[in-house]
């Protein structure tokens, strides 16, 4: 026994770099890019040591969305593997300099499979019984959705499923039991008791990472959601110690939920 729980963490949008091979076509301030990207899920997840292992990505989402299908190419698909518009509505690229087929293949080829390939090693390799994939969301949902305006909850918890973490209908996939994320969103709850809602596959279902990942190997995943109001303020001012708490908690239901489903 490693002493760690048997966990893969993965933090696929904590990154703020831009790649160097679209760097002069870009038409984002570095402040445009961190506020479209996930900052500061590296801290909160960061949980290192005590999980079998947490796998990370430093390119921001705008350029490589490694949980978007590889395939989910613009301009038919403006918010796939190679974002067009930010989440506000911004271009961007340069007019005219949205990347072509070639230098997207290129994107994926230097970027976006190597992560794959080292969740998929990770999921070989080591004794990991379920995954999550974090992420963290907008307060209210941004122009570029339909439910624009629209609250969203302190936690979503998704693997495909309902409200209640059920097959949509008989025999759809689900990358995760549906009692074990309802144990999760009870832990989560119990955890954050009168600060919010946790919620489960809403407003999001779970991206390419749970669904890819699982199909292949059968191992559970989750995909995880923190509503960024818990640790920003509305100028997006972040304080250090209120992350570090948070990770604490957010482990702790983490914990919480195993030590329940594993007895």
């Amino acid at each position: 026994m490693s002493g760690r729980y048997p966990f893969l963490v993965s933090i696929p949008h904590g990154g703020v770099s831009v790649p160097p091979e679209v760097r002069s076509l870009v038409n984002l301030s570095r402040e445009e890019i961190i506020f479209n990207s996930d900052p500061h899920t590296r801290l909160l997840y960061g949980f290192d040591n005590a999980v079998e292992t947490l796998i990370d990505f430093d390119l921001s989402r705008i350029f490589v969305d490694t949980n978007r299908a590889p395939y989910d190419y613009p301009p038919r698909v403006q918010d796939g593997v190679v974002k067009v518009i930010t989440q506000d509505g911004t271009p961007v690229f340069r007019k005219g300099r949205v990347p072509g087929r070639e230098l997207i293949g290129l994107l994926l080829q230097n970027y976006y499979h190597p992560f794959h390939g080292r969740l998929a090693r990770a999921l070989d390799t080591l004794p990991i019984r379920i995954a999550f994939d974090c992420h963290s969301m907008l307060p209210r949902s941004p122009p570029v959705r339909m439910d624009v305006g629209r609250e969203r909850p302190l936690f979503c918890l998704s693997n495909r499923g309902d409200r209640y973490g059920n097959p949509l209908k008989k025999g759809a996939l689900v990358t995760c039991p549906p009692e074990w994320l309802q144990a999760l969103a009870r832990s989560f709850q119990a955890e954050f008791d009168g600060e919010g809602r946790v919620a489960m596959n809403d407003p999001f279902r779970g991206g390419f990472i749970s669904v890819a990942h699982y199909r292949r190997t059968r191992i559970p995943w989750v995909q995880v959601e923190i509503n960024r109001g818990l640790y920003e303020t509305e100028d997006r001012e972040v304080d250090e110690a209120r992350l570090a708490g948070l990770r604490e908690r957010i482990f702790a239901a983490f914990t919480g939920f195993w030590d329940e489903v594993s007895r």
